[in-house]
């Protein structure tokens, strides 16, 4: 582990080239006479069920946790920090219960940071596919808490991998969907 920075390339070929893709693959063919053609990730995760929602489910979760990611991360913005302490009293405290949730959500899904209506930030365990916009909730950062995003790396430590995550977050892109 000294030697692993954050996630393995072998971790990653794995996660985005084989896990993802079979999500898409099994999308596209969903997809075809559903009514969902050209319905946007999100509309299709907000009204669709069983396996159409599963599938377009994980793409769009994937696609929103692989893109909050950046080499040696880029930093909370003073906005950001704004509502984090005034939702959760401190970063340090959103910190804890965001990793709290993800090490304790039960089976494979997702932890989220989410808004909900007021503007109120908050924290959500999703499983399987889950999505906080299944229950009109804006989806701003998540970490996947299914084995195959961390065993390799981190085998039965999901809290050490939840940790390592801070490392390379991306707040610009998180903070770009609060603003959207």
């Amino acid at each position: 582990i000294d030697d692993l920075k954050v996630v393995s390339a072998g971790t990653l070929s794995l996660h985005h080239g084989k896990h993802l893709k079979a999500y898409v693959d099994n999308l596209n063919k969903l997809i075809v006479g559903s009514g969902f053609e050209s319905k946007c990730l999100f509309d299709i995760v907000s009204s669709s069920e069983g396996a159409l929602f599963n599938n377009a489910g994980q793409v769009l979760n994937h696609m929103l946790y692989f893109e909050q990611f950046i080499p040696n991360g880029v930093s909370m913005g003073a906005d950001m920090k704004k509502l984090i302490v005034r939702d959760f009293g401190s970063v340090e405290s959103f910190v804890e219960e965001f990793e709290i949730k993800g090490a304790s959500l039960f089976g494979s899904g997702w932890v989220w940071l989410a808004q909900d209506h007021d503007g109120k930030l908050i924290v959500t365990q999703e499983s399987n596919a889950g999505n906080p916009i299944t229950r009109n909730l804006r989806p701003l950062m998540t970490f996947d808490v299914w084995e195959h995003a961390y065993y390799l790396d981190y085998q039965n430590r999901r809290s050490e991998y939840l940790s390592s995550l801070w490392k390379v977050l991306d707040w610009s892109v998180i903070e770009n969907r609060l603003r959207s």
